[in-house]
């Protein structure tokens, strides 16, 4: 799954720095917002995130264990696609034959809001509800 997530933030990395031309088939009608994008995979912007978290702590905290919170909070992000990329290629059922092993976990699904639903997101990429049966619900 680490590197899974590793090869996922690679090319994007790549793609935002121009060192390689995104697939045809993601090219298309989204906007385009170099500046935040730039913003955002910045060490400024991973700084800032941190040190607002502390800041946040430090003034709604109010007993000593809480801030044994806050790794919890700086590795969220990693641990979510680490969570995503494991389970939704490992467990569950498959709505598509994709020739792959993405799979529909609902059970991690409901923990991660719609996430999980690996199989319908690699048959449907560019759909914004990944949720294909009525009862897939894809918050």
């Amino acid at each position: 799954a680490f590197s899974m997530m590793w090869k996922t933030k690679n090319i994007y990395n790549d793609v935002l720095n121009h060192r390689v031309e995104p697939e045809r088939r993601f090219d298309g009608d989204y906007p385009l917002w170099s500046a935040l994008e730039k913003l955002g995979d910045s060490y400024f912007s991973r700084i800032g995130w941190g040190v607002f978290y502390v800041m946040f702590y430090i003034s709604f905290a109010t007993q000593w264990w809480m801030f044994l919170l806050l790794p919890i909070h700086f590795l969220m992000g990693p641990v979510h696609g680490a969570i995503v990329n494991w389970s939704g290629h490992k467990y569950g059922y498959q709505n598509f034959d994709n020739n792959d092993k993405s799979r529909n976990s609902l059970f991690f699904d409901f923990l991660t809001g719609g996430e999980l639903f690996q199989n319908n997101h690699h048959k449907l990429p560019n759909r914004v509800n990944f949720g294909v049966k009525w009862w897939e619900v894809d918050p």
